[in-house]
């Protein structure tokens, strides 16, 4: 592994445990035995390393934004929701501290904003689909509504579960947030389809026991 990497792995291992606020370049430099010099000569900067790990975190969830969502199961719909969460849980730091950062380098605040868009469209399209397939019984500006809700839940969850619960492993932080999302629409759901609210408390269950 080059330095280059080396240092925003570590960056973001310290950032994640530790709080980006309470890590500085000294510290980062430290856990790979560097000088905090021979930091600098690739990032002139905490502001620069956040930016590069932004950059990796936008890349690594835009793919998985652009996954095909047709003819998708519960389950792969659960799926591809925990991946989504997951990947945000990977970068949690920024998740949990998003406003003092984009304060602070306010370069990534366009970028951020982007993103949050790309989510609310791809919610939408997937509660389209859930429509359009009869699962659903819901209204534009009600199915605008939820979208919102539910990125909202996915933008804030991880600083919600900060605060409300202590010690809970990854796995059942993120399984509890796929179930928050489904829950948004149950009041939505057609007559002939409550059951799938049955397929997805079983699965949480499966995942969380």
């Amino acid at each position: 592994m080059k330095t280059r990497e080396k240092i925003l792995y570590a960056s973001l291992a310290l950032f994640n445990e530790e709080g980006e606020p309470n890590v500085t370049t000294v510290d980062i430099a430290a856990e790979i035995d560097i000088s905090p010099g021979n930091l600098y000569y690739h990032f002139k900067g905490k502001g620069v390393i956040i930016i590069a790990l932004y950059e990796q975190f936008e890349a690594e969830l835009v793919d998985i934004l652009n996954a095909p969502l047709v003819q998708l199961s519960v389950e792969d719909r659960w799926i591809y929701l925990y991946v989504v969460f997951e990947r945000i849980y990977a970068f949690r730091f920024f998740y949990r501290n998003q406003t003092d950062i984009l304060h602070r380098v306010p370069e990534l605040l366009p970028r951020f904003k982007r993103l949050l868009n790309r989510k609310f469209r791809n919610v939408v399209a997937l509660l389209t689909q859930l429509r359009e397939a009869g699962v659903l019984q819901i209204g534009d500006d009600e199915l605008g509504i939820v979208s919102e809700n539910m990125v909202l839940l996915l933008t804030q969850w991880l600083t919600h579960v900060q605060c409300r619960a202590d010690d809970l492993s990854e796995s059942i932080i993120l399984h509890r947030g796929v179930f928050q999302l489904f829950s948004l629409i149950v009041p939505y759901l057609a007559s002939e389809h409550l059951g799938l609210y049955d397929d997805v408390k079983r699965i949480y269950h499966d995942n969380v026991s």
